[in-house]
């Protein structure tokens, strides 16, 4: 669990997946299976071609997209993320790849992908990271390749676990320099948390917040499982 002034850099994820984090064995954004915006987009045939979930995490996504017949891979800096994800995809029947690597560099994969997910990654990276992340993903993308981004937007309460919050400006001026913005809209990103039991993991690790009342406004799914304020942007590679 963050704490005021905390910065994406601080967070060890290699940490959180092996549960050793201060947030204990939950993982917030781990739902168990892919994000019903992942499944709205997939039912709207926006993945395509050779497809990278890049910051791919636990793996639902990348398994859900490769039960649709796409052939997936999926990206990840920690190790523990990834041995976890192959044991889901496996359970699941579904072939996908997993494989460590930087997503500010992503060597050995260039020219590879006509289809990127970005589900929740653009936000843990500090700026400068995030230009060389865009510059990254075009040189491991085909011309013409669409890129689908998720990230926290600045509708996230400020008691919100994390220092995750992007602005729409940000999103704009950051990803424009590389890629082509086709659109730009608010959606919802599914965690793990009740209201209730997120509360309670601000009260317990942010010391010093002022407190967790301002979560009540956060939207629950039907499940009660809160549903953070998020961008979706879509783009593509000329």
């Amino acid at each position: 669990m963050s704490k005021p002034g905390m910065k994406p850099e601080d967070v060890d994820f290699e940490q959180v997946y092996r549960g050793a984090a201060p947030l204990g064995p939950r993982i917030p954004w781990d739902v168990g299976s892919p994000q019903p915006a992942v499944v709205a987009l997939a039912d709207a045939g926006e993945f395509t071609g050779e497809v990278l979930d890049i910051g791919c995490g636990l793996g639902d996504n990348a398994a859900f997209l490769a039960s649709r017949g796409l052939s997936v891979t999926g990206l990840d800096r920690a190790p523990s993320a990834l041995e976890q994800a192959r044991a889901r995809a496996a359970a699941k029947g579904v072939d996908v790849t997993f494989a460590v690597a930087d997503a500010t560099k992503l060597e050995g994969w260039e020219g590879r992908f006509d289809t990127v997910l970005d589900s929740a990654l653009y936000h843990c990276l500090r700026e400068p990271q995030r230009h060389e992340y865009l510059a990254a993903l075009t040189r491991a993308t085909r011309p013409g390749a669409r890129l689908h981004l998720f990230c926290f937007s600045e509708e996230v309460p400020e008691s919100f676990p994390g220092p995750f919050r992007i602005s729409e400006a940000n999103l704009r001026e950051t990803v424009a320099k590389d890629w082509t913005i086709d659109r730009l809209e608010p959606t919802r990103y599914a965690t793990s948390f009740t209201r209730e039991e997120l509360g309670a993991s601000v009260r317990m690790f942010a010391e010093g917040n002022p407190g967790a009342g301002d979560l009540d406004r956060l939207e629950t799914d039907a499940q009660g499982r809160v549903q953070a304020p998020a961008w979706h942007l879509a783009a593509h590679r000329s």
